[in-house]
């Protein structure tokens, strides 16, 4: 009872914030809701590691491999224009080390739990998984760079996104999900699923805006 509770309030949560997001950057307050988006992100971790069954050193590994390797990665882009190409972050995704938001190393880890999760259901073989978890990463990259230059969030050279950035999400992502499926945690599936299509709902929603 206690754990259905647990997700019921956790759902609750997730699709509250983003469909508040939602609204707020519609409205006269979209640079204030935007400057939230650390906030959001934060709480999706806080809500994974809650319907954990117990936090464990295995956790911390899983977590700090996507943190580490975004973060390894992303600032070989921001200060080389390696690997994703010409790009700098703006200011709404928080503090930066060296040109990173922290954040961003944040989401990696993230995106990285909630699509290992998918792709578990999609497929047993960790090869296959993550593979996929890298494809579904570098979807929805590929989604959220129409709207990442509005909201602040980093801009690519002259405006334009290339291909070897997806590219390397593909493969950095892929990489990322070898490592982390030798770990086997267990995560909330639903709870991995619902954030999933929250994120990808939200900037379906500004495609067009």
């Amino acid at each position: 009872m206690i754990a259905k509770n647990k997700i019921f309030i956790s759902l609750f949560i997730i699709w509250l914030f983003n469909l508040s997001g939602i609204v707020g950057i519609l409205s006269a307050y979209s640079s204030w809701f935007l400057g939230l988006t650390p906030i959001n992100l934060l709480i999706y971790v806080v809500l994974i590691v809650w319907n954990l069954e117990h936090i464990s050193k295995k956790f911390l590994i899983a977590f700090s491999i996507p943190f580490f390797i975004g973060f390894f990665t992303e600032h070989l882009g921001v200060n080389y224009g390696l690997l994703f190409g010409t790009y700098s972050y703006g200011e709404n995704l928080g503090i930066k080390i060296w040109g990173v938001p922290l954040m961003i190393c944040v989401n990696w880890a993230l995106l990285t739990f909630i699509t290992a999760d998918l792709s578990r259901v999609i497929h047993k073989n960790i090869i296959v998984r993550s593979l996929l978890g890298g494809l579904l990463m570098m979807t929805l990259d590929m989604i959220i760079e129409v709207s990442a230059p509005r909201f602040d969030f980093w801009q690519f050279e002259n405006n334009s996104v290339p291909l070897k950035n997806y590219i390397a999400w593909f493969i950095i992502g892929s990489i990322a999900h070898y490592l982390y499926n030798q770990l086997s945690l267990k995560t909330n599936m639903k709870l991995s699923i619902h954030i999933l299509a929250a994120i990808t709902f939200f900037f379906v929603c500004f495609l067009f805006y």
